[in-house]
């Protein structure tokens, strides 16, 4: 998946870093249904804790933005992140007796910690390009690897969670936050940003909070 101009760049740009992403075991597991179900639940309740704080950037987004349709762009992304992607871990969770109030009350892990601290301060002691940086591996790496499973199939115990990040509306949303980006960058840096101070620093952004999430694929492994 391409989803714009500039994420291809940043993707090639993290190395070895981003197949190891999202061609991880955790990911192998979620597509071949062998993830042990106690695995897929710890991840669950910790992904729950991420999309808060993750919403919580989303949110800064806002204040750092530089023209209203940006700013609306990130609000409907916090809106999408709060009311529909968190609902898909509440509902997973309460089959298996886990409330939304256990969820909020759970012990956040130090590699969602490591993760989510490292976007916000991003965006906290950036721009609003350093915090697009930091947040694009999570939004368009789940939804290449959702693409690629659901292609595969996207059947077995984890269905739904594939159909989730496969299917038509998330993919809208990896569009729409790739043009957000090409936009924000077209903005700052011009027509060829590759060529700007500022380009390789964005780089090792986006590289960063590619190994973060890996970090947090292996978290998911060792509950």
């Amino acid at each position: 998946m391409t989803y714009g101009r500039t994420f291809p760049l940043w993707r090639a740009a993290a190395g070895a870093a981003w197949p190891a992403y999202t061609g991880h075991a955790f990911v192998q597991g979620l597509a071949e249904g062998t993830l042990p179900r106690p695995a897929f639940l710890h991840y669950l309740v910790q992904d729950y804790l991420f999309l808060i704080q993750f919403s919580r950037a989303w949110a800064l987004g806002v204040t750092k933005a530089a023209t209203v349709a940006e700013m609306r762009h990130c609000a409907a992304t916090l809106t999408a992140l709060i009311n529909d992607e968190t609902t898909l871990h509440v509902q997973l969770c309460a089959r298996e007796g886990i409330d939304e109030a256990q969820l909020f009350a759970a012990e956040e892990r130090p590699e969602n910690m490591a993760y989510t601290r490292y976007v916000l301060d991003a965006g906290h002691s950036g721009d609003f390009l350093d915090l697009l940086a930091a947040l694009a591996p999570c939004v368009l790496g789940y939804g290449e690897i959702g693409a690629r499973l659901l292609a595969r199939g996207g059947g077995g115990p984890y269905g739904k969670w594939i159909a989730t990040y496969g299917g038509a509306e998330y993919q809208q949303v990896c569009r729409d936050v790739g043009a957000l980006i090409d936009g924000a960058v077209a903005l700052r840096l011009g027509e060829t940003p590759e060529a700007t101070p500022r380009w390789g620093a964005l780089c090792r952004r986006f590289a960063t909070a590619t190994r973060l999430e890996v970090g947090f694929w292996d978290m998911g492994l060792t509950p």
